[in-house]
């Protein structure tokens, strides 16, 4: 909607998903056609508007605010105005970002993939290309989740050890891995190489990799080096400093000025909707902007910031988040305790409604069709296995006993299928309401056991009662959930994804427990009630006697409809009371969130459940249910979510391997399936707690051994008075013996290198082999 006094660059903004980009030219709004996204000149400031519209209808925009490192201090002014312009067109429900180069948002380069490469000089509408000449020129690349690629001078001294670096000539980009530099970074740089060598060489040019550290009968690294003006070492790099704990600032932002909110912890009542304030997290920081705050206080709040950070002596490249009331980011919100809740509206629900409602005032008569069809994304005519856990060990549950499960106990689930000619395994850990803490950590320790002797493609989850997912029931058909064993006396809920999915689900007998949306069985000793809410829906009743026949074959049963119960039913159930009558509606299916983790394998599960206790997106459970998945083992319920291509857990090597071949043009190996059985076509380790990260050890380990040659600790260091030739200097420690190894190091080699890769190159370098 457009507002009086606003940029008419500004009209119809944020009605179509994607990406709209403004230039800063001569104090004006210039916008910046498609084929020209992603080009950012260093002379100029930008606005970038980003529109996403969920699945549930809710439309999300991200403003974005852009300043070169050479842009003119009123086009940087006019970038933060005119963001607060674009926020108010769009009814002040934006999150803001102010963006510098060199120091942009992952969020902000996401937009832009691989990377952006910000261009010297000014932007002009009608700028175009001249010249022949083909200047040499040379980027660092870091940041393994999304790659800030930024343009440094062509010397030797811009190399170090951490980073990787990308030179590109006229006839040929080379790639610098530094030492230190992690696989994942270096797949990453390939991505930028790719984008260089399309749109600077029309895809006409050589690619050559060099190893920090390893040249010798390399030509490729001769010719690298040769533009240096031959092969010198690289100096040391830095020693990073230890992360600091994050201290948290509030401040009230006030005409400009910033004024401490005192509290020993931060609680939502701190916000004032009246004012502006600022959440200082020394690396980042957020600017919060109240519903009943004017554009001008917002305007001098954004502004005041710059001066903070020169007071405090701090790099004005900070990331800085502006929120309004109302749109907070989960990380904001989570610094602050007792925040409430703020589900989004189910527009399509609601809609729906009010159209139901006007077709019945005009007296046509309205009927649901029920959209709740589920469709599993795998084969469920597989075979499935139940056992029991008992102790330290598992039981398995008889065919005819397997669709049952019960409250108190943990059980074993093992799903075999097949897809696209291969065997996959789908294990569950399923722990029971009323379940013991030593049964639930004696059916983790059991089920990694049995996954880790399988052979095929494994995928492990655990389910806790209640909050099964659908793949869950889908597998088992017909499921029935005990409370207890051999109650004589029972209520059941019957619910179900369709005929080939239906569940019996035992709940406290009370009137309380009935719902109108659902049908029930009551059970007394040999007699049965069927109970139909009155929202039920005709499937619901056909689920209903699927299940009676299950519970009682051959029995009749006692039909009952809502509002017109039978005394005995009443009588088993209880007196009755008030129970829900509302309109069950499933919750609109949240469109996914992808995080990247550094971490070990092995700390992966414990993570996920402390992003789940910590409720940083206010899920309703903590019991959600969590799969495990290693790379190679993808089951098509996950990568639906993806662009998936089958063929890459196929190809030989890591992602940096398997991508440097696909840019150089020859064909990555992949393994073949003929001969072999399915579940012996990829051969992948089904060790998915720690199967890669094993892989990788022992890789590691060999390395140690494959060295014939011993020295002495003296001439192997880095400044030795009588150094060593012909070595491999990357990798010093190699050649010592196993005593002076353990000498120094304080551990056996096989330790040694089962440390991550940072935590060698640390040791080594305190000994000066590094």
């Amino acid at each position: 909607m457009a507002m009086k006094g606003l940029d008419e660059a500004f009209r119809g903004v944020g009605d179509k998903p994607g990406l709209e980009i403004w230039c800063i030219v001569n104090q004006k709004l210039i916008p910046i056609p498609k084929s020209s996204h992603g080009k950012f000149f260093s002379g100029n400031s930008y606005i970038i508007l980003n529109t996403n519209v969920l699945k549930t209808g809710v439309r999300q925009n991200y403003v974005h605010y852009w300043l070169g490192k050479d842009a003119k201090e009123d086009d940087c002014a006019i970038a933060s105005e005119k963001a607060i312009e674009l926020d108010f067109t769009l009814g002040s429900c934006t999150v803001q970002f102010r963006e510098t180069q060199g120091s942009e948002t992952g969020k902000f380069i996401s937009y832009f993939r691989p990377c952006i490469i910000p261009i010297e000089g000014s932007y002009f509408p009608d700028l175009k290309e001249s010249g022949n000449s083909f200047p040499i020129t040379m980027f660092s690349c870091r940041g393994d989740h999304v790659v800030h690629v930024k343009e440094v001078p062509f010397e030797r001294s811009s190399l170090n050890h951490n980073d990787v670096f990308i030179i590109d000539t006229e006839k040929k980009i080379f790639l610098f891995s530094g030492l230190n530099s992690s696989t994942k970074l270096r797949a990453k740089a390939l991505d930028v190489i790719q984008y260089i060598k399309e749109n600077q060489h029309g895809s006409h040019c050589q690619v050559a990799t060099i190893e920090d550290g390893k040249f010798v009968g390399d030509p490729d690294a001769g010719e690298f080096w040769s533009l240096f003006g031959g092969y010198a070492p690289i100096a040391r790099s830095e020693t990073l400093e230890e992360s600091k704990d994050i201290i948290i600032k509030l401040f009230w932002i006030n005409k400009g000025k910033l004024l401490p909110v005192e509290g020993s912890t931060l609680d939502r009542k701190m916000l004032n909707s009246n004012k502006c304030y600022l959440l200082d997290l020394s690396a980042k920081m957020f600017v919060w902007m109240g519903k009943n705050t004017l554009s001008d206080e917002k305007k001098t709040s954004i502004s005041s910031i710059e001066g903070y950070l020169h007071s405090e002596g701090r790099s004005t490249n900070i990331h800085t988040t502006f929120l309004n009331e109302g749109n907070e980011t989960n990380e904001f919100k989570s610094y602050f305790n007792n925040w409430p809740q703020n589900l989004p509206p189910n527009l399509y629900v609601e809609g729906k409604e009010k159209v139901a409602a006007i077709f019945k005032q005009k007296g046509y008569e309205v009927k649901e069709i029920s959209d709740d069809k589920y469709e599993p994304l795998i084969d469920c005519n597989g075979n499935l296995k139940v056992w029991l856990v008992e102790g330290r060990d598992k039981l398995l549950v008889s065919s005819e006993e397997k669709y049952s499960l019960y409250s108190g106990e943990c059980y074993i689930v093992e799903y075999n299928y097949s897809h696209d000619f291969k065997d996959y395994h789908l294990f569950y850990a399923w722990f029971g309401a009323k379940s013991t803490e030593e049964d639930r950590n004696n059916t983790i320790s059991i089920i990694s056991s049995m996954v880790d002797l399988v052979k095929g493609r494994a995928v492990m989850a655990q389910v806790y009662e209640g909050e099964e997912p659908n793949l869950f029931f889908s597998i088992f058909k017909s499921l029935i959930i005990f409370k207890e064993k051999e109650e004589k006396v029972a209520l059941f809920r019957i619910q179900g994804l369709g005929y080939e999915s239906v569940q019996a689900i035992q709940v406290d007998l009370v009137p309380s427990s009935l719902n109108s949306s659902y049908c029930y069985i009551l059970q007394e000793g040999d007699s049965y009630f069927t109970w139909i809410g009155s929202l039920s829906t005709e499937n619901d009743e056909i689920l209903l006697y699927q299940m009676l026949d299950k519970l009682s074959p051959l029995k009749q049963s006692i039909l009952v409809r809502e509002d017109s119960e039978l005394d005995d039913f009443w009588r088993i159930l209880g007196k009755k009371t008030e129970y829900s009558k509302e309109k069950y509606i499933r919750a609109a299916s949240e469109d996914p969130k992808l995080f990247t983790c550094t971490l070990e394998k092995d700390q992966a599960l414990l993570l996920a459940k402390k992003y789940w206790e910590a409720e940083i997106i206010h899920k309703k459970s903590i019991n959600t249910p969590i799969y495990i998945i290693g790379e190679g083992n993808e089951p098509t319920f996950f990568t639906c979510f993806f662009n998936w291509d089958d063929s890459k857990p196929r190809m030989h090597g890591n992602s940096f391997e398997r991508k440097l071949a696909l840019i150089k043009g020859s064909s990555p190996k992949i393994e073949k399936n003929e001969n072999l059985l399915p579940s012996q076509a990829l051969n992948y380790d089904t060790k998915k707690l720690q199967g890669v990260k094993i892989e990788e050890k022992r890789e590691e380990i060999n390395e140690s051994n494959d060295v014939n040659e011993i020295y002495p600790y003296e001439s192997l260091k880095i400044n030795s008075s009588s150094p060593v030739a012909g070595i491999d200097v990357t990798r010093r420690e190699a050649y010592l013996s196993v005593e002076e190894f353990e000498e120094k190091f304080g551990m056996k080699k096989a330790q040694f290198y089962k440390l991550p890769k940072w935590r060698q190159n640390k040791l080594k370098s305190d000994l000066d082999l590094f």
